[in-house]
Formats: C-alpha cells, structure tokens, sequence
C-alpha cells in the first residue's frame, strides 16, 4: 500500500479543499432557480447535494477536531489504514472524471426537499474553512496514530489521516454530481451554458 509524506499529503488535501471551495462560489453565481431544480425526478438537485454534504461534515469535523487533542507528535510518513483506504478508493472519482461506484446515500445523510439555498451554501463555505484549520492543525500531529469514528458504523474507526482523505474524496465524488446535473437541468431547459462552462473548468469538477 502507497505510503505518503505527511506533509505533502495535507498540502495536497487542502489544495483539493480550496478547488472545491473556487468550484462553490461559482454556484453562488448560478440562478437559485437553477440549483433548486432537481434533474430528473427522484434525483437531487443541487442544493440537496451541497446538504449531502454539509451532514458529513457535522459528523466528521467535530470528530476529527476532538480526535486531534490527542497530543502525538507529528510522523514524516503516513500509511493509510486497509478500510480507511478502501473507502477512499470507492468514493473518489475515476481518473477520468467519472464516478465509477455508484451507492446509495445512509438513511441520516438523505437530504429533505424544499431547502433554502443561503444557508445550505453558508454551512458548506463555513465547513470547508473548518476542514482547511484541522489540515493547518494536523500538520503537527501524527494523524496515523490518532482515529476516528464513522458515521455509519460505532465499531469501526479510521485513522484520521483516512478520515480526511475519505472526507474529501466524498466531497469531490458530489461536485462532480453537481457539475452533472447543472448540465442535465441546462440542456432539459435551454437555458444559457455561460457560467456553467466557467464552474466546468474549476480543477474540482475537472480532475475530482
């Protein structure tokens, strides 16, 4: 299994969260009609996956900051875990910019109709800046040591080094989500592709 240097891992990591974070303030730009308007029926429309997400993150970002009062000094190598790897596997998108596997979404991260597009958008900009400070803070931990719960299931706890990994390759997986159904709800309305092909080019929607 691939080994990392932990430092260049969490630069990585949070270049990965600031593409998702340019990707987001295009949306902010979007028509909110447009965001609320789901792409087929029983598919989620935007703002329901930027929820999507936002629950993740209300689970893994107070475990993560809670994991990381733990006072292990940092190591110069990581090596993820067999399931934190696993999981980070499934959810990342392909190469390609395809997403290869696909899954149903637990029960408690299904999210409601009829949400406000503000706040569901304010939470998620608040979140990835949270997510961006226990990177900064982890910078001096050893976040292989260190483990975290996860959502689905009390017995199982990842490194929390896998915790970010799997965090943020989830994050990806649902903005290329995003970017597909802008374009699915562009093409079914006729409405202009100006703007979406500007949010395409965000490196997160491109590369994942």
């Amino acid at each position: 299994m691939k080994t990392f240097n932990s430092n260049q891992l969490l630069e990585s990591l949070q270049a990965d969260v600031r593409e998702l974070v340019l990707a987001a303030t295009y949306l902010q730009k979007e028509d909110p009609e447009l965001l609320l308007t789901a792409p087929a029926p029983g598919k989620w429309n935007v703002v329901q996956v930027l929820e999507h997400i936002n629950s993740y993150g209300r689970f893994y970002l107070p475990a993560i900051e809670k994991s990381l009062q733990v006072n292990k000094p940092q190591r110069e190598m990581f090596k993820p875990g067999w399931f934190g790897n696993y999981f980070t596997k499934i959810m990342k998108p392909g190469e390609n910019g395809k997403i290869t596997n696909k899954m149903s979404a637990p029960k408690s991260h299904r999210p409601a109709s009829g949400l406000d597009v503000k706040p569901v958008m304010d939470e998620f900009f608040n979140q990835q800046q949270t997510l961006l400070a226990l990177l900064e803070k982890a910078k001096q931990k050893d976040f292989g040591a260190i483990r975290t719960p996860i959502s689905i299931s009390r017995f199982i706890k990842l490194k929390v080094g896998d915790t970010f990994r799997f965090l943020i390759a989830h994050e990806q997986r649902h903005f290329l989500q995003i970017a597909n159904a802008i374009s699915d709800v562009r093409n079914a309305t006729g409405k202009s592709q100006a703007n979406h092909q500007a949010v395409q080019r965000s490196p997160a929607f491109l590369h994942g």
